[in-house]
């Protein structure tokens, strides 16, 4: 009697690097708070903000290789693979952008946050928060609407605030260069809350391929 096909359940490891990814993901933009608004006494996080950033490339790195073993094993990958290649890259930008900002504020030797980049830290690690929430329920097969729409609003926040601190800039004649430093920074956070949605969309993606 022919053997039937071979038997295939989801892969438990692409699960649990994603929820690593999240865990990560919350970690380098909670430091990032803490540095912006500790600085520039906190300093020290930015040592622990590149370490959160060699985590978020080892595991990306370590997702994508099982990913590339997906159509060999008998483990098989909760989505498309070429979606989780996407999404592996997406979600290592949150946390490469986050790490890039910090850094920002120590090249450009900054004396003090701003309110906007105060508000714009915060908001970042809400829509981190989301991120993760939405992670959580794709491996656990639950709904990922309602984080998805959450993090869409905030970036729409995020956005409204860098746009409005940009203006600000201009209007009030300040010196030129705290102009340059503080709209390359303004910038900055708004590219790691942008990849929060990128990361979103992704994830939209793959929900729709799910129905």
């Amino acid at each position: 009697m022919p053997a039937g096909p071979r038997a295939q359940t989801f892969d438990p490891a692409i699960s649990e690097l994603l929820l690593d990814f999240a865990g990560t993901i919350e970690t380098s933009t909670r430091l990032l708070r803490d540095l912006v608004h500790t600085y520039p006494e906190g300093t020290a996080l930015l040592e622990d903000l590149v370490a959160a950033e060699h985590e978020g490339d080892r595991i990306a790195h370590d997702l994508i290789h099982r990913l590339n073993g997906a159509d060999r094993s008998r483990l098989r990958c909760p989505f498309d693979v070429e979606d989780g290649f996407r999404l592996a890259t997406a979600l290592d930008d949150v946390v490469d952008d986050a790490e890039a900002a910090g850094d920002m504020l120590a090249v450009y030797r900054v004396e003090a946050p701003t309110d906007q980049a105060l508000q714009l830290v915060d908001i970042l690690v809400l829509a981190a928060r989301q991120v993760a929430l939405a992670l959580e329920a794709l491996c656990d097969g639950e709904d990922m609407g309602p984080a998805l729409v959450e993090i869409n609003r905030l970036e729409n926040d995020g956005d409204r605030i860098s746009r409005d601190a940009i203006a600000s800039l201009f209007e009030e004649g300040v010196d030129p260069l705290f102009v340059i430093r503080w709209k390359d920074i303004y910038g900055a956070f708004e590219n790691a809350i942008d990849a929060c949605e990128t990361v979103a969309h992704h994830l939209e993606g793959i929900g729709l391929k799910r129905r």
